[in-house]
């Protein structure tokens, strides 16, 4: 990221969207297709991970008109996105999301949560998390400390069947109303 946060050119407003590896992760493009309804252009970044087959990478690069970033770029590389106006995390996991709290910017994914807090770009979260790592004490901190740092947290998605099989849906849109409360 590294340049000013926010488009003052007239453009459109510059959402980032960071994947994680969750089963979920592969209904990013329903993120992606309801953010760019509402009026934002969009790039993703994703875990390393995520990568790995947890959602369709060409899918989402088509409906985004941008590649992909999971790795860093050299100095010499042109920046494929311009700075972000806002900064959604989902699916976000136990291990992003305790890293970020903790300041590992060990990956692309981490490093632009912890840059986008530290410029004040707004950042909103929707955490898929199992019931039994949610629970774990510096799960539980990590989670105070974002909210501290302003961080806008939707419910948490365990991903558990539902009564008579199938699984809640995502709500991936949730994200976007995070962003757009004041």
């Amino acid at each position: 990221m590294s340049e000013q946060a926010g488009s003052d050119d007239g453009a459109r407003p510059f959402l980032y969207v960071v994947v994680c590896a969750a089963g979920v992760a592969d209904g990013v493009g329903q993120l992606v297709d309801a953010a760019r309804e509402r009026g934002w252009d969009v790039g993703v970044i994703a875990t390393p991970v995520a990568m790995g087959g947890f959602f369709d990478v060409a899918a989402v690069e088509a409906r985004t008109g941008r590649p992909i970033r999971s790795a860093w770029r050299t100095p010499d590389d042109p920046r494929p996105f311009p700075a972000p106006d806002a900064v959604v995390a989902a699916p976000a996991t136990f291990n992003t999301i305790n890293k970020w709290a903790a300041g590992l910017a060990d990956t692309l994914a981490v490093a632009t949560l912890c840059e986008a807090s530290g410029l004040g770009v707004p950042v909103a979260v929707l955490p898929c998390v199992a019931d039994a790592l949610a629970v774990h004490p510096a799960y539980r901190e990590s989670l105070a400390r974002l909210r501290g740092m302003g961080v806008r947290f939707g419910d948490p998605y365990t991903g558990d069947a539902q009564e008579g099989g199938g699984r809640p849906d995502f709500g991936w849109e949730n994200a976007l109303d995070l962003l757009e409360r004041r």
